[in-house]
């Protein structure tokens, strides 16, 4: 795309929006007439779902929630990281895309953000302040500035009109969901919905993202291993974030560097969801890569974004501690049932297919309970726990969705063990897992592995 048409400016009205989710609408509809006649000719039967979820469609579905942003390209984002399986593979391929893709705002859009926020003279506040953004993303964009003592900054500019249409963006994505058949009729997604919308309401808010980033610059205080921008009080505000400019490479620049740096990077990773879980009482709930950096001469990693921070319930984190110790005992049916009276899986689908699930968590504790550092990089199992799975997948009436603080924390825990697994980082998962819930690995039988137990987790939840 060429750099003039990545500027396109963000509907603001929620007449423009719906309109944008009209065109989205009204294209689709031809994408299926289409399909539909092609269908018919060929003397097949065509199915809701198949015209849908053409790979014409689905380019429709991307570029016009790219082009809204806010709550409708994050839950697109959202969908293409999470669904996984779910997902037949040419909408999941090119909703992947979203995770990249953001139009930017043109300049005079910018430049009314800005007015509206800090005054007309605005510009004074700075020495230099780059009008190209270096980041696009879902809710707003992200710029550098220089203030007049040289301390250099990052500046993010929330779009306009995100806030105001999180509700009605985020009930049009679940309709696009439900006409195309992606969802059973009968499961209850309102829950989820609803904290959708709060979550996605408060990530708009740039205020709350500050205080919240404050708490990490605390409570990392200290530690070598992580960079935490901070943030500048006197210039934020609910539109406009502002926080010193770290520097930092992408996260994923990682996958080439010395196993040491991997396996250090990706036992920070790891230590920090553990501290969250089980000490601060509070996760960021995001594990886009993006959110992520790297800094290969201090060996740090670099946190960015705390829009999605939020706490973590005690009844949460003393599930995940009961699921863990369960791992810890190597105790499969333990396992299963500790799953199932947290809420993490359904008990309709232990029911029905108990003989699955008990070969799936068998799997994955035989394959990862080994001695040594657990090898992020080695799937062998995967395969046959996916083979496995397809029948509960495949049992729709049986789809649950498990307590919506489990969900959120269950996503940061996933999207950690997919961005080791793509450094191929080695990690004494167990010790680090025993030690914050502060067991005893002691004795033959005490061989835990977390990432076991999570493995399990992802699969019977749906999100592996």
């Amino acid at each position: 795309m060429a750099e003039d048409e990545r500027h396109r400016a963000v509907p603001s009205g929620r007449v423009a929006r719906l309109a944008g989710f009209g065109r989205l609408a009204g294209g689709v509809a031809g994408g299926m007439l289409a399909e539909g006649a092609r269908k018919l000719a060929a003397g097949e039967r065509p199915r809701m779902g198949d015209l849908i979820l053409t790979p014409a469609n689905a380019r429709r579905v991307a570029d016009r929630l790219a082009h809204l942003r806010g709550a409708a390209m994050k839950l697109g984002q959202m969908i293409s990281m999470d669904a996984g399986d779910l997902l037949p593979p040419e909408l999941s391929a090119i909703l992947a895309r979203l995770r990249d893709q953001a139009y930017r705002m043109p300049p005079q859009q910018l430049q009314q953000v800005l007015v509206a926020e800090w005054g007309s003279d605005w510009r004074r506040r700075f020495r230099h302040f780059e009008a190209s953004p270096i980041a696009a993303a879902s809710i707003g964009q992200v710029h550098r500035a220089t203030l007049p003592d040289g301390r250099r900054l990052a500046v993010k500019v929330r779009y306009p009109g995100v806030a105001g249409s999180i509700d009605a963006d985020v009930d049009n994505v679940a309709t696009l969901l439900r006409v195309s058949q992606l969802l059973p009729a009968g499961l209850d997604i309102r829950p989820l919905l609803d904290a959708a919308k709060r979550q996605l309401a408060e990530e708009a808010d740039y205020a709350r993202e500050s205080a919240a980033m404050a708490r990490y610059v605390e409570r990392l205080a200290g530690d070598p291993r992580y960079a935490v921008p901070e943030p500048e009080p006197a210039l934020t505000t609910g539109r406009v974030l502002v926080m010193s400019f770290v520097e930092g490479r992408p996260i994923e620049t990682l996958g080439d560097a010395p196993a040491d740096e991997r396996d250090a990077a990706a036992t920070a990773l790891i230590e920090l969801v553990l501290a969250e879980l089980f000490r601060f009482g509070e996760m960021q709930t995001d594990p886009n890569f993006a959110n992520y950096r790297w800094q290969p001469e201090t060996r740090r990693l670099v946190l960015l974004d705390f829009g999605a921070t939020r706490p973590v319930p005690p009844a949460t984190a003393a599930a995940y501690r009961a699921l863990i110790e369960a791992g810890l005992s190597r105790d499969r049916d333990r396992i299963r049932d500790t799953a199932v009276a947290a809420g993490f899986l359904g008990a309709a689908a232990a029911a029905r297919h108990s003989p699955a699930i008990d070969r799936i968590i068998s799997a994955v504790d035989e394959a990862l309970n080994r001695d040594g550092p657990f090898d992020f990089g080695d799937r062998a199992f995967v395969p046959v726990v996916r083979e496995e799975a397809k029948a509960l997948l495949a049992d729709r009436d049986s789809w649950h969705v498990p307590p919506v603080e489990t969900l959120f924390v269950q996503r940061k825990v996933s999207g950690t063990a997919l961005l080791a697994a793509r450094l191929k980082a080695k990690v004494n998962v167990r010790g680090l897992a025993a030690g914050a819930i502060d067991a005893d690995l002691d004795g033959a039988d005490a061989d835990p592995n977390f990432r076991r137990t999570i493995g399990a987790l992802d699969v019977l939840t749906g999100s592996g």
